[in-house]
């Protein structure tokens, strides 16, 4: 059963607790707060009595949490984070922000950043920025509003739009022998291409996005309606390549 509101510990002392994780010292996190060391200690101590449960293992200069207290950060955290998100939102309205997309290194080089310029022209005061990392990021703590992410069909994240298919072309060595019908003729190789299974998927932050978000969510699914399918990785017969390789001969392919 949901424990009652009038039993939640107070939103101090919440704040108090999700300082001090965050910076795994109450010294730095009192600076954080603009409160003396003791004050935020109590805080502490009064969420502690409060749950009944220690939350912190303290040491000699050194804290770290106990596994209630790391249970309850995972989610403090993330409800803080959510607050300051909405408090930000609310208090700045008028301030154009700028609009975050994460994308792997391989695609954001020669999918999406040769794009960008168009996006530019069709929303000249938008501010964009391209967050181009091969890890997947947690989008809500980073503060980054879209992601481009490659994924199996079956596994598509929730309310996740399909950009385009992944193929897969295999890839032969110069020094292997292939028989052509004509020496004109293209090689084999190039013409060979199957489904991977997999695709590329956009993946917005907030369901709920400001309208930039959505008019930039837009206008990369246009994007990829353009352009056939994106292979992103290739067999190769003399050994496995990089990810992050594949992805620029597949992408070169598909301009």
């Amino acid at each position: 059963m949901t424990t009652p509101l009038v039993r939640l510990a107070p939103l101090d002392l919440i704040r108090g607790f999700v300082a001090v994780g965050r910076r795994m010292s109450v010294t730095l996190a009192a600076e954080d707060l603009c409160l003396t060391q003791s004050a935020v200690s109590r805080q502490i101590h009064s969420l502690e009595d409060a749950l009944g449960v220690s939350l912190f293992h303290r040491g000699y200069r050194s804290i770290s949490f106990t596994p209630a207290g790391e249970r309850l950060f995972r989610t403090a955290d993330s409800v803080v984070r959510q607050l300051q998100d909405a408090f930000d939102a609310i208090m700045r309205p008028a301030e154009r922000r700028p609009v975050t997309i994460t994308a792997s290194i391989g695609l954001a080089a020669l999918w999406l950043l040769p794009r960008l310029p168009e996006l530019q022209r069709r929303y000249p005061t938008l501010d964009v920025r391209v967050a181009a990392n091969d890890k997947v990021l947690d989008l809500r703590a980073e503060g980054i509003d879209l992601a481009i992410r490659c994924a199996s069909i079956a596994g598509a994240p929730s309310g996740a739009t399909r950009l385009f298919d992944e193929a897969i072309p295999p890839v032969a060595h110069s020094s292997l022998a292939i028989d052509q019908p004509h020496p004109d003729a293209p090689a084999q190789h190039a013409s060979i291409e199957c489904a991977s299974g997999h695709a590329y998927w956009l993946i917005q932050a907030d369901a709920a996005a400001r309208q930039e978000v959505r008019d930039v969510a837009q206008w990369l699914a246009e994007q990829a309606r353009a352009v056939r399918p994106v292979p992103a990785r290739t067999a190769s017969m003399e050994a496995a390549q990089p990810r992050d390789a594949a992805e620029r001969v597949a992408l070169s392919q598909a301009g």
